[in-house]
């Protein structure tokens, strides 16, 4: 089984999973510019699912390929079945234990788990006997400060037959609030045997770097980084296999992407869904230009499409400088 993990990590490089964010249209965005990355779907409920209910969550294109399927849940049996269904789809299963939003964690689903050990080992061993793709665990240090168990969780999920292991770098309590301990993630890295890669505050190639050194991790998996600029991942594997950094996109070509990723949202959900949909990234695509705030507070009110691609228009007219 480790072999096959093996195999599936062409790239040092992952995209970390995302509630809202990493869909169909993200992954596919960070696909086109890391053709070998490790990517994960949002987080997938294992009740949702076993009420047979329809979600675009689990759209898949040939090009996703290597892609793990995130599962979240505190039921063995519905874990199992989760995994039986996914199978069909993921070359990984995920199981989330690191989300720290309050109402996953009130009903003992994410980072509770990391306070209830016995339980998190019992569903790494569901997801096992439902599927024969590799299982792989994501965490954080711990529920709170107190309460940094990660190196013995880590074990005891490698005992349960975990394949792979995704850590991020701060406990529950901190939320996303404060720095990643990427020295922590260390101390785990020598007390298991299987890949770990380290998640937390990787925002460019530069701090892709630090983290590896001080990790000394296999790899990182990159989430809110990516937001704004699809290309991150892309660019972060390049760097570690060629020692080239390839340069950030300007804001002409995030407002490019932004476009795409808009129209590829619609043709997914439909215009006036997605439209709704779309206004969380762009604080992340026009970030850093000229009266940002202002003008985003203007655009996530729009519902016209046209009027959106007038002020894409102008921030491009308004922002000419900064074509470099």
């Amino acid at each position: 089984m480790q072999n096959r993990v093996q195999n599936l990590i062409k790239s040092r490089v992952s995209l970390a999973p995302m509630a809202g964010i990493t869909d169909y249209v993200l992954r596919s965005l960070v696909r086109k510019y890391a053709p070998d990355a490790l990517l994960t779907t949002e987080m997938i409920s294992s009740e949702f699912l076993a009420q047979n209910v329809q979600t675009e969550i689990t759209k898949l294109d040939d090009t996703h390929h290597p892609i793990v399927y995130q599962i979240s849940g505190h039921k063995p049996h519905l874990m199992k079945y989760s995994a039986e269904y996914l199978s069909q789809f993921a070359d990984m299963l995920d199981i989330n234990m690191g989300c720290p939003v309050n109402k996953v964690v009130k009903g003992q689903d994410g980072a509770a788990l990391m306070r209830n050990p016995s339980l998190a080992a019992d569903l790494v061993k569901a997801v096992k006997d439902g599927t024969d793709k590799p299982v792989s665990v994501k965490f954080r240090l711990g529920y709170t400060n107190d309460e940094m168990n990660y190196v013995e969780f880590g074990q005891q999920m490698q005992e349960a037959g975990a394949n792979f292991i995704t850590i991020h770098g701060r406990t529950r309590s901190q939320f996303y609030a404060g720095k990643a301990d990427w020295d922590k993630i260390k101390v785990l890295k020598e007390n298991i045997d299987i890949p770990v890669f380290a998640n937390g505050d990787i925002t460019s190639i530069d701090s892709a770097i630090e983290c590896l050194e001080k990790s000394n991790a296999d790899g990182i998996a990159i989430g809110r980084g990516i937001l704004g600029d699809p290309t991150l991942i892309g660019r972060i594997a390049h760097y570690l296999k060629t020692g080239e950094k390839l340069p950030e996109p300007n804001i002409h070509e995030k407002l490019d992407m932004m476009k795409i990723h808009l129209d590829e949202e619609i043709k997914l959900r439909g215009e006036h869904v997605a439209i709704k949909f779309f206004r969380k990234f762009y604080p992340y695509y026009i970030a850093g230009i000229r009266n940002a705030s202002k003008i985003r507070s203007v655009m996530v009110l729009e519902e016209n499409y046209n009027k959106i691609l007038e002020y894409i228009e102008y921030i491009r007219k308004e922002n000419s400088e900064l074509l470099c």
